[in-house]
């Protein structure tokens, strides 16, 4: 009886495990790694567009605090959607890689673009005594 009830497990189990050894063999190396780039990619767009979520946030909190005027915060908002979609744009021409120099333009760019928002802010901002 007892052999009766252990030939039956061993048959149960071999049963179940038959789809998992019947299925096929893991994806390649290659075809992992094109999987991971295009998660790396969703990251890369959800992070700009995070950043410009944040961006815009500060800049609406800066004009209800009165140390930009909307046209201002409307500009510099307009302005960073530009450098984002040129960015996008010439990462999507150079085949998902910036040439170096296209890298040190982007970085002068935005550079600029936080000084011009910050001397439109420090321009409003409220005297100490």
């Amino acid at each position: 009886m007892r052999l009766k009830l252990a030939l039956s497990a061993a048959v149960a189990s071999l049963l179940f495990a038959a789809p998992a050894l019947a299925a096929e063999p893991a994806a390649t190396s290659h075809e992992g790694h094109h999987h991971k780039h295009k998660h790396k990619e969703k990251n890369r767009d959800a992070r700009m567009l995070r950043k410009l979520e944040r961006m815009e946030h500060r800049l609406n909190r800066a004009v209800e605090r009165g140390r930009l005027t909307r046209e201002q915060a409307d500009t510099f908002l307009a302005e960073a959607r530009k450098l984002r979609d040129d960015a996008q744009a010439q990462l999507q021409a150079g085949g998902g890689q910036f040439t170096e120099e296209q890298k040190q333009q982007l970085r002068e760019r935005k550079q600029a673009l936080r000084e011009k928002v910050h001397a439109a802010m420090k321009a409003t901002q409220p005297q100490a005594q």
